[in-house]
């Protein structure tokens, strides 16, 4: 099934949406230098503008990282309409399998499905806790209570998997199953990459992959209160529900102007009155404007959201405030871009590494061997949990299945590119490398996940005569680049990978979250100031030998 496309306006005002707003907006966003991979601005139904950095393109899903929370948020209204399920329903009830493993516990027969749907379920599960052992509800029947159920607040990922036991239980079908003939199709959604546990459930809270086009249908869906086409495809009341303030304590934990004003089913409720968003890790956002029948979709690389949000909301709902649409005549046809208005920037492209000067002596050299890896750089980022992969960890961090372990690497090199082949466990991948300061894009499967990838490669010289060759990886399904140099000298070879954003930036991000599972607070800053240092462990130089 192709995608369907949204109608695109020949003009924002077309739309309903302001240009000189919009064009500030932009401007604004490259001004910040904001990590963005796409740009759409929809209202009532149509397109009035949309931007995407090369080389993310219409055309590749996306990581949606915990916007998956409001999908699966969806798939419960949907549920809740059908008669399968109530909000007030005991979680226990709905999967024994969590009694079997916590007998006689009285929180648990307090938790219901509303309190995972809002936070507030207070089960607290490691988020080192290694899914690729397939024991997902053991590990959350086992996790210590924070609190009991709905007497406090704290994010977690494992509550929104209990609901896709919970729709697996009732359904007899999984996630993306259930909501292809529900929501998927009729939006015009192709069926999505979903993520699971290794048994078939979907991982509820992350893993869903989906296009900047099919973010943004659901994402204005639920800005018309469930309607698409003229069609109630969302349950009305769902979506209301979805938008308000759930729980008196959900706005408690995150004081900012932007980031909360309290928490719904799977949704933050923003500062602007009326207004909720989908929000996923690095900046995957859904702004929902109920009042104005309009959103604004971004995906993107951003490590702290905060940035993205406080620039977007110097101009909103102003984008969306006294324009009305025009005549019907003013838009195009589905399937026709955008015209662009050259008042009104768009996301530059990512680079390629620049041409240079080849290296014929070394290229020889290495033409036909095998880079083999001593083991010894490999077990640091295997105790952690992330194993060096081509693809940033990012992309794994909680995946039932994990990429890493570079070895066996083979160079063969060509007029202007370079073959690049390498082990990942079982799993063997060769990208095409653009050395002639064009990347290239090649599809690799890691980890059970399809990825698209842009790539490119150049020599390096450096004053002590030492022979470099960086590649850059980049997969345009998900959020960080992948940076690899390699140095020659003789038979030795030594690697040493990095990312953009870099680990240390990432580990800057996860240190809160990892401090907020230690109890002693001394311990917890501790572990929180030293975070980068210790992700940094996770990128060590690889050693081998050329045979």
């Amino acid at each position: 099934m192709a995608e369907k496309m949204l109608p695109r306006a020949e003009t924002p005002e077309g739309a309903g949406v302001s240009s000189g707003v919009l064009a500030a907006m932009m401007r604004d966003i490259i001004d910040s230098e904001l990590e963005l991979h796409s740009v759409m601005v929809v209202r009532r139904g149509v397109v009035a503008y949309e931007s995407f950095r090369g080389p993310y393109s219409p055309h590749f899903p996306h990581a949606m990282f915990s916007v998956s929370k409001s999908v699966t948020s969806c798939a419960i209204g949907f549920a809740v309409e059908e008669g399968l399920i109530t909000v007030e329903d005991l979680v226990a009830d709905l999967v024994p399998e969590l009694r079997e493993h916590a007998p006689e516990d009285p929180n648990l027969e307090r938790l219901m499905v509303w309190h995972l749907l809002t936070m507030t379920a207070g089960k607290l599960v490691s988020p080192l806790a290694d899914k690729s052992k397939k024991r997902w509800v053991k590990d959350y029947a086992e996790g210590k209570w924070s609190y009991a159920p709905g007497e406090g607040w704290n994010y977690s990922n494992e509550s929104i998997y209990m609901l896709c036991v919970i729709l697996a239980n009732v359904t007899g079908m999984c996630v993306v199953d259930y909501l292809m003939p529900r929501l998927f199709g009729p939006l015009g959604i192709p069926r999505p990459f979903w993520e699971d546990d290794g048994c078939g459930v979907e991982a509820g809270g992350w893993g869903l992959y989906l296009t900047t086009e099919g973010f943004a249908k659901i994402v204005s869906c639920y800005a018309r209160g469930g309607v698409f086409e003229g069609r109630q495809v969302v349950p009305a009341e769902w979506v209301k529900a979805s938008g308000l303030a759930q729980s008196e304590r959900s706005g408690d934990h995150r004081v900012d102007e932007h980031g909360c004003n309290g928490y719904g089913y799977c949704f933050w409720l923003n500062k602007t009155p009326g207004s909720y968003r989908f929000d996923g890790m690095f900046s995957q956002l859904g702004l929902v404007f109920p009042d104005h029948g309009a959103c604004v979709v971004v995906t993107g690389g951003e490590v702290f959201s905060r940035s993205v949000l406080d620039c977007l909301f110097r101009h909103l709902p102003r984008l969306f405030e006294d324009h009305p649409n025009e005549s019907a005549d003013s838009l195009g046809t589905p399937v026709e871009a955008l015209s662009q208005n050259e008042n009104i920037p768009g996301l530059p492209a990512y680079p390629a590494l620049e041409a240079a000067e080849r290296n014929p002596t070394v290229e020889e050299i290495l033409e036909g061997r095998t880079v083999f890896f001593r083991s010894g750089a490999l077990q640091l980022p295997k105790l952690l949990g992330f194993p060096v992969s081509v693809i940033p960890a990012a992309a794994f961090f909680m995946s039932a299945e994990k990429a890493g372990g570079i070895d066996r690497i083979r160079f063969r090199f060509q007029e202007n590119t370079l073959k690049f082949t390498w082990n990942e466990g079982a799993q063997r991948n060769t990208v095409l490398c653009g050395m002639d300061g064009r990347a290239r894009l090649c599809k690799i499967t890691l980890g059970g996940v399809a990825f698209v990838v842009s790539c490119s490669a150049a020599w390096e010289s450096t004053d002590a005569g030492e022979n470099r060759l960086h590649l850059w990886i980049r997969p345009v399904n998900s959020v960080a680049e992948r940076r690899l140099c390699f140095s020659f000298k003789g038979r030795q070879v030594r690697m040493l990978p990095s990312s953009a954003p870099s680990i240390e930036v990432m580990g800057e991000y996860a240190a809160p979250f990892a401090a907020a599972m230690i109890p002693n607070p001394a311990l917890a800053q501790a572990v929180a100031s030293r975070m980068s240092r210790i992700v940094a462990g996770a990128e060590p130089e690889h050693t081998g030998t050329l045979r």
